[in-house]
């Protein structure tokens, strides 16, 4: 049986690092999701930082993941 979940063997850095490549950058990311880790000197490492202890920021974070799924551009082959 094959898992169809898109997050499955995926890694919260490589969450974050296909949305700032699909939104072109974290001003957008955080007009999404507006929290600071976004919005304020935003960074990978940060935001990792923030989201490993915020368990519905990285709700958040993981359903907008599974929302734009469709649209990354490694879809579209």
């Amino acid at each position: 049986m094959t898992n169809n979940n898109p997050l499955h063997g995926m890694t919260l850095q490589k969450i974050l690092e296909e949305m700032v490549e699909f939104f072109e950058g974290w001003e957008t990311m955080g007009k999404e999701i507006p929290i600071n880790c976004f919005k304020k000197d935003p960074s990978i490492k940060s935001s990792l930082t923030f989201l490993r202890k915020t368990p519905w920021a990285r709700t958040k974070v993981e359903q907008l993941y599974l929302k734009i799924y469709p649209h990354l551009k490694k879809n579209k082959l």
